[in-house]
């Protein structure tokens, strides 16, 4: 089973917590592995901490220091650093679902990462 998902962006650049709206949809599924995929070259799909919102804001920092939007890259349309950072990250996780629950640590969230934004985007999750 295969559902898409549109999401809006409000920023160049952040990390959107999709995992309520992941499982949500879990009902229907008691135990597997779920695939969340982004079909963006300027996007990623992350698991990372969300009970402290400093550290997307701290990977987001570090991020533009390490690849900042303006670097003299070769790429015209003036977003190479969104295709590294997304290239970095990767447009899928996969997380493994057991009595309709994602089995994610305590402080682990799935996060939409948005790195040429705002945008209207979408999402795949895969079931």
């Amino acid at each position: 089973m295969i559902r898409q998902f549109t999401l809006q962006t409000s920023k160049r650049n952040e990390f959107i917590d999709i995992t309520a709206r992941i499982q949500a949809l879990l009902e229907e599924v008691s135990e597997g592995v779920i695939t969340v995929f982004s079909p963006h070259t300027t996007t990623a799909v992350t698991i990372n901490e969300n009970a402290d919102p400093d550290v997307p804001r701290d990977i987001l920092k570090k991020l533009e220091e390490l690849i900042p939007q303006r670097d003299n890259f070769s790429h015209m349309e003036g977003n190479s650093d969104a295709h590294i950072k997304a290239s970095l990250f990767g447009s899928s996780v996969r997380v493994i679902v057991k009595d309709g629950k994602l089995l994610l640590g305590t402080w682990q969230s799935i996060f939409f990462c948005e790195f040429d934004g705002p945008r209207t985007r979408k999402f795949y999750l895969q079931f």
